[in-house]
This record gives C-alpha cells, sequence and structure tokens, in this order.
C-alpha cells in the first residue's frame, strides 16, 4: 500500500498527499516506509513568522498569488494552536487562504502544535521532507506566532521571513535576543499605519552592526498585505535571498535534534516507566536494590 501511496504522491495526487502526512503525523503503520521515500530535492522552504497579529496568514495568502500567477506550484503548512480540548488545529488560516484550497497548484495544511515550544509541530521535519516527494516549486510553513520561542523556524526553513507591525516599536529591543535574529528578511506589514517610515528607519539602523560583520544585507519590506500593496516586491526580494543563501547551519542543528529524538525513541521501544518502577519496587522490598545495578542490568 506504501508503495502506492508514494506513486501517487509523486505524480501529484493530493488526496494521496493529504492521507500519506496524517499516516505520518499520527505514525501510523507503513509512514516510515514513507519517510524512506521522501527526496533529498532543492525545494526551497520558506519559513514566515513573526508575533500574534502580523498578519503573517494574509500575507502568506498574498505570496500564494504570486507563486500561482507565476506559474508555479506551492505547499504550505499552517501551524495552528493546539486546542485545549482535542489538540487539534483551531484552523483559523484557512479563513484568510479559503481562496486557494480548490486551486489546483496549490496545497493547504493546516497542522496543530500540540504543545510543541518551537512554534511548529512535533513532525514538521518529517512532513516537510515528505512534501518534496510530490511536484512543489516551492514550500511555505507559517509558525504559530509565539514570539521567542519561534526561531527553531531558521532550522527548517532555507529563507526565514520575520512579519513584523509599526506597534512593536519598543518590542523591538525585547525581541531582538531572539526571533529578530533569525531573519533573513523582514516585513514592516500593515506599513499603513502611523509611525511605519519611522519604524522601518529604526529597524533598518538597527539592522547596521549585523551588515558591517557579517557584509550580508537583510532587506526590510514593506506590506500591506489586506490591498496587496508590497507584495510583487516582496516576492521579488524573498527570490533573491532565496538565490544568495549559501549552507544553513541551523538546519543540521535541527536534524541532528530530531536524529537523537528518533534513535532514542527507537531504543527505548518496548522499555515502560510503569514496569520498571514494579521491577524497583520488588527489589526494594527484597531489600537488594542499587540503582546503578539496576540501570546496567537493563541497559543490558
Amino acid at each position: 500500500m506504501s508503495a502506492a501511496i508514494i506513486q501517487h504522491v509523486k505524480s501529484g495526487d493530493i488526496k494521496a498527499l493529504a492521507r500519506s502526512i496524517s499516516m505520518i503525523e499520527n505514525e501510523a503503520p507503513g509512514y516510515e516506509e514513507l519517510l524512506l521515500e521522501s527526496a533529498a530535492t532543492a525545494v526551497p522552504i520558506i519559513g514566515i513568522t513573526g508575533p500574534p497579529g502580523a498578519g503573517k496568514s494574509t500575507l502568506v495568502d498574498g505570496l500564494i498569488k504570486q507563486i500561482v500567477e507565476a506559474g508555479k506550484r506551492v505547499a504550505v503548512l499552517c501551524v495552528d494552536p493546539s486546542s485545549p480540548f482535542n489538540l487539534g488545529a483551531l484552523l483559523g488560516d484557512r479563513i484568510r487562504m479559503s481562496n486557494w484550497y480548490t486551486h489546483p497548484n496549490v496545497y493547504i495544511r493546516s497542522l496543530a502544535s500540540r504543545g510543541a515550544l518551537g512554534g511548529l509541530h512535533p513532525k514538521i521535519v518529517e512532513i516537510t521532507e515528505w512534501l518534496k516527494a510530490a511536484p512543489f516549486d516551492y514550500i511555505i510553513t507559517e509558525t504559530v506566532g509565539v514570539g521567542q520561542s519561534e526561531v527553531e523556524i531558521t532550522g527548517l526553513a532555507d529563507l526565514t521571513v520575520v512579519v513584523v507591525v509599526p506597534e512593536a516599536g519598543d518590542e523591538v529591543q525585547t525581541m531582538k535576543s531572539g526571533i529578530m535574529e533569525i531573519a533573513d528578511l523582514f516585513v514592516v506589514n500593515k506599513a499603513d499605519r502611523p509611525e511605519a517610515d519611522q519604524f522601518v528607519r529604526n529597524l533598518r539602523l538597527m539592522l547596521a552592526p549585523a551588515f558591517h560583520r557579517s557584509q550580508i544585507e537583510i532587506p526590510v519590506v514593506k506590506t500591506i498585505a489586506s490591498t496587496g500593496e508590497g507584495l510583487g516586491e516582496l516576492w521579488a526580494a524573498i527570490l533573491k535571498q532565496l538565490s544568495l543563501q549559501s549552507f544553513n547551519e541551523h538546519k543540521s542543528w535541527l536534524l541532528a535534534e530530531r536524529a537523537f529524538q528518533l534513535i532514542q525513541a527507537r531504543r527505548m521501544k518496548g522499555v515502560h516507566k510503569e514496569v520498571i518502577k514494579e521491577m524497583i519496587a520488588k527489589e526494594l522490598k527484597e531489600g537488594s536494590f542499587n540503582l546503578y545495578q539496576f540501570v546496567s542490568k537493563m541497559d543490558n
């Protein structure tokens, strides 16, 4: 069955892609076979992050339009906050991107963060890599929007776009210790609001020392996503930055962390804490328990 799904996904079958992502997300039987077939292709991953209310979803909607008009195909992963009741995604992004759900060149998938602190989904690495098996030209990942903890996106994406709004004001100083330092490109959205130009100037001044250290300019693009203003310039800036990207050191750290988790899970398979507790309780009653002898015995 997995082989059939793989062929359907590679041929562009959206229904097969949706089913296979659900398999990966829920670790259904056969999901590892799918992941073994994920292709190490050069499909660019564009990460969109920023504080809540910055207009990330509306901005992604506009970027989809730019990509579609260029005759390209795009997959979009929207990581939504988890419901406190059923741990599912709240699906708020579907409202803002509803125009694209039936478009043949667009695939949009909402994922629940499931409590993950990096603004992403616990299986985001696997799902993103699997999307590369399908015939997409670009993959966009939009994070939850929780602030400084979202820096994990820089390890996943080939290009990280940080969206801010003019009202950020004094928050820039607070944010730059985390989320502000991961940007390959800044978007000042809702640029029709007061003080937008001053905010852009302050942001560029803040970025100047980084430019002198690395000689790599971080662009700042003004947009009004709700009207589409500036989105053409933003997409052109994204394409330019993608063409300049070199090796992403953050990605190797993210993948190393995920590899460690997977290896740890495999080695711990069949080891249950409740069973260990019962074994320890028995030895404690016998008066023969030694923690390190016990661990050594279990390890063998």
